[in-house]
């Protein structure tokens, strides 16, 4: 079966397909990536490797029309997802329609990086509506636990599996399942910090991080990305008038952590998340640079935790 819609309805499809063996990822997911050639879609495929290697194998010449991505580079941050893979892919292949087939989620992810991936699929539903768009997302139901199952259920309208037929998910709440996941968050005890009130306190900033981003181990490149993300983070709050914007540091688990807190609410859950139309800004370049980024809005402001790593996690 193919997981693309009657051709005659143009609508935004996001099934969940759970498999348990490579054998039938490979045999449910190819005839759907040839079917979607066929009928003139742009097809991306971002999985983890192993996965991709397989498809790569079975698709054969047809490889050379599919966009191929290693979903554990391209999506190590999930939140970068949507708008660094997803709907740039979207948006560049305008007006044809489209199938996705991205696996945010494999045995391994970590549980730091997890609440992150829920919130970028619950977001998917927002992203897409209205657009000839199918974002297929498989989930490993041999090694993902139930916990992991049961979220996907929660994030996709529609349940797949191999051998049967599409169905319905009772469980479907994609705003329940953000707002499970928008977790407060909270600063080592030994981070160090400082305020920036005004843009001329922007450069003390920049220093006073690439200082202990130095001292913690970051390279050259690191320490652009990270100046970058005191920046942006900073400035999005004093353009927004949310009070003065408090940093803290630390270093734990192979990563740097950079935390903003401001008084802003993030009234837009897809603030950052999604491409659109403008010139990127804000929390999207925060997205595009961090190695993951977390975020807790409430209704005393926001918190944002940008984290690069600096060595492996051991």
């Amino acid at each position: 079966m193919s997981v693309l819609s009657d051709p005659d309805v143009d609508r935004f499809r996001h099934p969940a397909f759970f498999y348990d063996s490579l054998r039938a990822y490979v045999d449910c997911l190819v005839p759907s990536i040839i079917d979607a050639l066929d009928r003139g879609h742009c097809v991306l495929v971002a999985v983890p490797g192993p996965n991709l290697a397989a498809l790569r194998t079975a698709l054969g010449p047809s490889e050379n029309a599919v966009t191929l991505i290693d979903m554990t580079q391209a999506g190590r941050n999930p939140g970068g997802i949507l708008a660094g893979v997803l709907s740039r892919f979207v948006e560049a292949s305008v007006p044809q329609p489209v199938l996705m087939i991205g696996e945010p989620v494999w045995d391994g992810r970590s549980a730091l990086e997890y609440p992150a991936c829920v919130q970028y699929e619950a977001l998917i539903n927002l992203a897409f509506t209205g657009r000839d768009v199918t974002v297929l997302c498989p989930y490993d139901a041999g090694a993902l636990t139930d916990e992991r199952l049961d979220d996907a259920r929660t994030t996709h309208p529609v349940l797949w599996r191999y051998g049967e037929p599409e169905a319905d998910s009772s469980h479907f709440a994609p705003d329940d399942a953000w707002r499970r996941y928008n977790e407060p968050l909270h600063a080592a005890a030994d981070a160090v910090g400082c305020t920036v009130r005004t843009v001329a306190e922007l450069h003390r900033a920049r220093t006073f991080a690439a200082r202990y981003g130095r001292w913690f181990g970051c390279d050259d490149e690191k320490l652009i990305d990270l100046r970058l993300i005191v920046t942006e983070l900073a400035t999005e709050a004093l353009v927004h008038n949310a009070g003065p914007c408090r940093l803290a540091f630390w270093s734990a688990d192979g990563y740097l952590a950079c935390e903003a807190r401001d008084h802003a609410r993030l009234d837009d859950p897809l603030d950052g998340a999604n491409a659109g139309t403008g010139a990127p800004g804000g929390l999207m370049v925060v997205n595009a640079v961090a190695d993951l980024v977390r975020c807790h809005s409430g209704i005393d402001g926001t918190t944002i935790h940008a984290y690069l790593r600096v060595a492996e996690a051991g």
